[in-house]
C-alpha cells in the first residue's frame, strides 16, 4: 500500500470515528429545523449522496472494461493450454466457495439482524424470487449489450465483456490495437475511482453520522457481528477450502504449507494489495514451496488478476447484512444471482483502493439492494482489507501448488526442507 493509499485509508477510519461521534452527539440533540432539515437531512443527505452518486457512476464503465482487459490477458491459456484451464477452473471454483461459505454463514449469524432501516428504503426492491434456475442462466446472456449497459445489468454487462475479451484473446496480434486502447481506457477508469475516493472521507462521515444520529447506538452491535462473520469465513475458507484442496489433490501437510507461507502472508495483510505483494508470492512459492518458475510466472500473475476470495466472502457477508438492515428477504434466485455475479466479477476485480466497494456495489444492485448499506460498512471494511488480500494470495499459492504437482514441475525436496536449506 502506497504513502497515498495509507493515507486515504487513515482519512476514512477518522471520518468513521468522527461520523459515529458526531451522529451519536446529535442523537440526543432535541428535534427541529436545524437539526433535522439542515444539517441531518440537508448537508449530511447531500455529501454522503452525492459520494455513492459517483460510486454508482463508476459501476458500469469499471466492470465492463475491466472484464474485457481481463480476459484479453488469458490469451496465454492457449500457450500453457491444460495448465491454464486448470488454473482459471480453480480459481472460478474456488470463489464460489468463498462466497457460498459466506452467504452460509451469513444467514447463520443474521449479523444485521437488531438494526432496522426499512424505513429509509427509497424504492421497492426488484428481486424475482420465483424465477427458475434455467432462467436465471438464460438471462445471463443480453439481446441488446447496449440496453443491459444502459439498465444496469451487471450479469448480462459481465457476460458481453468476458465474451469481448475472449473474442480479442483469440484474435492475437490483428487486435493489438483495441486491446492497447483498453489498457489505456483501464488506466483512465483507474484514475475516476481515485477522484471518487477523494471523496470516501467525507462521503463516510456523512452517511454514517447520519445514520447514528437516526439509529443511536443501536448500530454498533450488527456492525461488530458483520466483521466477526467476515473473519470468520475467511478462516473458515483457508483451513477447510484451501487446507482440504492443498491435502486432497496433492498430499501435501496443509501446516507445513501455512508454516512456509508465512512470509508472503504477512506481506500480504500489511499491505493490503495482491499486486504489491506478487513479487513476494512468486519467490516464496518458489523457493520455500518447491514450485516450478514454468508454473508459478503463469498462475500467480493470473490469480492476481481474477482470484480474489477474500472479496468475494466480503461481498458474501456484506449482501446479507445490509438486506437483513433493510428488512428485505433475499430467496434462492437473488443468492444465485449474488454467487454468479460475485464470482464472474472476480475476474475484473483490480487491487485498487475503492474498487472492492464499487463491486460490492454491483453485486447489491444485481438484486436490488440499496447501495446506501455500503456506509454502514465502509470504514470497517478498510480493516478486513488487510485479511482479505492475505487469503487472496494464499488461494493464488495454493492453485500454483496443486497445478505443479498434478504437472510434475514441483520439487518436493524444497518443500520438505526447512527455512535453512535442511530437510525437516
Amino acid at each position: 500500500m502506497s504513502v497515498k493509499q495509507k493515507g486515504l485509508t487513515t482519512k476514512i477510519l477518522a471520518g468513521l470515528v468522527l461520523g459515529i461521534v458526531t451522529g451519536i452527539i446529535l442523537y440526543f440533540v432535541p428535534e427541529g429545523i436545524f437539526r433535522d432539515t439542515v444539517i441531518v437531512d440537508g448537508l449530511f443527505l447531500l455529501v454522503g449522496q452525492v459520494f455513492l452518486r459517483g460510486i454508482m457512476m463508476m459501476v458500469v464503465p469499471l466492470v465492463f472494461i475491466s472484464l474485457v482487459n481481463g480476459s484479453a490477458s488469458m490469451g496465454d491459456i492457449k500457450k500453457l493450454g491444460r495448465i491454464g484451464v486448470r488454473t482459471v477452473l480453480f480459481y472460478l471454483v474456488t470463489t464460489a466457495v468463498a462466497i457460498s461459505i459466506a452467504l452460509g454463514l451469513a444467514s447463520i449469524v443474521n449479523p444485521g439482524l437488531g438494526l432496522d432501516l426499512s424505513n429509509v428504503v427509497t424504492s421497492e426492491p426488484t428481486i424475482n424470487e420465483g424465477v427458475p434456475l434455467v432462467e436465471v442462466l438464460i438471462d445471463m446472456v443480453p439481446r441488446n449489450p447496449v440496453a443491459a449497459m444502459s439498465s444496469g445489468n451487471m450479469l448480462q454487462i459481465i457476460v458481453f465483456a468476458v465474451f469481448i475479451g475472449v473474442g480479442l484473446s483469440a484474435l492475437g496480434e490483428r487486435t493489438k490495437g483495441i486491446v492497447a486502447i483498453f489498457d489505456q481506457l483501464n488506466e483512465l477508469i483507474m484514475k475516476m475511482v481515485g477522484f471518487v475516493m477523494l471523496l470516501a472521507p467525507y462521503g463516510v462521515f456523512a452517511l454514517i453520522a447520519r445514520t447514528f444520529a437516526n439509529e443511536g447506538f443501536d448500530v454498533m452491535i450488527p456492525l461488530a457481528k458483520y466483521m466477526l462473520t467476515v473473519i470468520a469465513a475467511l478462516i473458515i475458507h483457508a483451513i477447510v477450502t484451501y487446507g482440504g484442496m492443498l491435502k486432497g489433490f496433492t498430499g501435501l501437510s496443509p501446516i507445513r504449507f501455512f508454516k512456509k507461507f508465512f512470509p508472503a502472508f504477512s506481506v500480504a495483510f500489511s499491505t493490503a494489495s495482491s499486486g504489491a505483494t506478487l513479487p513476494v508470492t512468486i519467490e516464496t512459492v518458489e523457493e520455500q514451496i518447491g514450485v516450478s518458475k514454468n508454473v508459478a510466472s503463469f498462475t500467480l500473475p493470473l490469480g492476481a488478476t481474477i482470484n480474489m476470495d477474500g472479496t468475494a466472502i466480503m461481498q458474501g457477508v456484506a449482501t446479507i447484512f445490509i438486506a437483513q438492515v433493510y428488512g428485505i428477504e433475499l430467496g434462492f434466485s437473488a443468492i444465485l444471482t449474488v454467487i454468479l455475479t460475485a464470482t464472474l466479477a472476480s475476474i475484473g476485480t483490480a487491487g485498487v483502493p475503492g474498487v472492492g466497494l464499487i463491486m460490492l456495489s454491483m453485486v447489491l444492485q444485481s438484486v436490488g439492494l440499496p447501495v446506501e448499506g455500503i456506509a454502514l460498512i465502509m470504514g470497517i471494511d478498510r480493516l478486513l482489507d488487510m485479511s482479505r488480500t492475505a487469503i487472496n494470495i494464499t488461494g493464488d499459492a495454493v492453485c500454483s501448488t496443486i497445478i505443479a504437482k498434478a504437472e510434475g514441475e514441483f520439487d518436493q525436496s524444497i518443500f520438505d526442507a526447512d527455512s535453512e536449506g535442511t530437510t525437516a
